[in-house]
């Protein structure tokens, strides 16, 4: 049952912010929350909506959901958007928790750092290090994201028992990765240098 409630927080989410990304949208904003969260409850083929699309996305992170919730309110004016020192905080903080774990994963390292999350006093120990230091910094959407992935790890929220599956996810890092590439504009010019590479070698 949790999971299929995280299942239409993940729709409703992944919907608004998807759907706001345009600005026309901006008068109906507060009528897509509760039109998405119908929408997830439609059932096709007796499964609701909002089950196929976890098919697609599987369980999301409850980091990543902690940070479409903001996403989600920052459209909605209720918080104010990130300030960009803090964006590249926390962009950097699961950067490098991504970095960590994915390569080891796709298999180009021989550390199994997935394994730690099963017994992972000391990875909480260290994230709750890096939480200190958010909060010392005053990013307050860091220390949200790490300290609620952390206490719904501890309260089993997920089918899950590895600590890796409440802090990242591959949307997350994906997302994460290509942001942080983007703040210092390094994502532009390795595509402009594709765009350069693929003009040369079509002349």
């Amino acid at each position: 049952m949790v999971s299929l409630w995280q299942a239409h927080l993940s729709f409703v989410l992944l919907g608004f912010v998807a759907l706001c990304a345009p600005r026309f949208t901006q008068p109906w904003r507060p009528w897509l929350l509760p039109v998405l969260v119908a929408l997830s409850f439609i059932p096709v083929n007796e499964l609701p909506l909002a089950a196929y699309v976890r098919s697609f996305t599987d369980d999301l992170a409850i980091s990543t959901l902690v940070l479409l919730a903001w996403v989600a309110l920052s459209r909605l004016g209720l918080v104010q958007p990130l300030a960009r020192p803090h964006r590249v905080q926390m962009l950097l903080v699961f950067c490098v928790l991504s970095l960590v774990l994915y390569p080891a994963t796709l298999g180009l390292t021989y550390v199994d750092p997935y394994r730690w999350g099963f017994n992972p006093r000391p990875m909480i120990v260290l994230v709750a290090v890096a939480a200190l230091l958010m909060l010392w910094l005053r990013n307050t959407l860091a220390v949200w994201m790490l300290v609620l992935g952390t206490l719904a790890f501890a309260l089993r929220l997920k089918a899950s028992e590895n600590y890796w599956d409440y802090l990242v996810d591959p949307l997350l890092a994906t997302y994460c990765v290509i942001a942080g590439l983007m703040q210092f504009k390094l994502w532009e010019r390795a595509c402009s240098r594709m765009r350069s590479v693929s003009h040369s070698s079509s002349n």
